[in-house]
């Protein structure tokens, strides 16, 4: 089926979306204000078509290469991204003050999406507990890292860039009786240099990409896997998918799709050399 049906209703969204303020210009605080269930149900509207499997991948590629359509995606991107990090950290404040943090946890919004990411990507590679799993870009809210050592039991390690952000995330690992299960490092890609790990996973939203992935490719040898996630197909308009230029140097073994809800697609790469 033809993607250009959705032009209008992108466009549509996307003006919705411009009349709570100019990231751009402000930043998230322009939003600090807005009441979030308002731009979720704004957003919801965006699922809808990034789910819709009607649209094959080459038909998505009109929509996402398209100039007209660009201003509009930027737009819709940057409130997708400010939302996930919002409701992470409202989340992670919830968990510092409640009586039950696990079923603090359990509310967040997006658990049930975790859930089925993390079961593609166990697909991926071998986790259990015998191994160390390092996850780039573990942000707030470190659900990522929480589950991987709840289902498998192997060793966490969480790297963040800002010191703010991996501050509250030791906070919630304490709360949740996990902090010393898994570690927080504050850092970019870099520092994997001096860590000792069997897997890598890049998280959606690292940027930028090319250097992180440059980075990597510098201090990971061709046995480790590394797994990172990305946007394809009509998924793609939700944020900008890693690109074939990003991993130059990395053969690609094994992409997995996502299901239902979940947006991400995990892809297994490991080093050329």
């Amino acid at each position: 089926m033809s993607c250009y049906k959705y032009w209008g209703k992108l466009e549509e969204i996307a003006d919705k979306l411009s009349s709570y303020g100019d990231l751009e210009k402000y930043g998230d605080s322009a939003l600090d204000d807005v009441n979030i269930d308002e731009i979720i149900e704004i957003l919801d509207d965006v699922e809808i078509i990034a789910h819709d499997r009607t649209i094959d991948f080459d038909s998505a590629k009109h929509i996402l290469d398209d100039e007209k359509m660009n201003k509009a995606l930027k737009l819709i991107r940057k409130f997708y991204v400010y939302v996930g990090a919002r409701l992470e950290t409202e989340n992670a404040l919830k968990i510092l003050e409640s009586d039950n943090p696990t079923e603090t946890l359990d509310s967040f919004h997006f658990y049930d999406r975790y859930i089925g990411l993390i079961e593609n990507e166990s697909q991926l590679a071998r986790f259990n507990d015998e191994k160390t799993f390092v996850f780039l870009g573990s942000g707030p809210l470190p659900l990522t890292l929480i589950m991987f050592n709840k289902v498998f039991g192997c060793k966490c390690i969480g790297i963040e860039q800002e010191e703010s952000v991996a501050d509250l995330s030791r906070k919630v690992l304490k709360r949740l009786d996990l902090e010393d299960e898994i570690e927080i490092i504050v850092g970019n890609e870099k520092v994997i240099e001096g860590l000792d790990y069997d897997i890598l996973m890049v998280a959606a939203l690292a940027e930028p990409k090319d250097r992180v992935f440059a980075n990597i490719w510098e201090y990971v040898d061709e046995n480790t896997p590394v797994i990172y996630r990305t946007y394809t197909g009509m998924r793609a308009i939700l944020y900008s998918p890693v690109l074939d230029k990003d991993t130059r140097g990395f053969h690609k073994e094994v992409m997995v799709l996502p299901t239902g809800n979940t947006n991400n697609t995990s892809v297994l790469i490991r080093k050329i050399v």
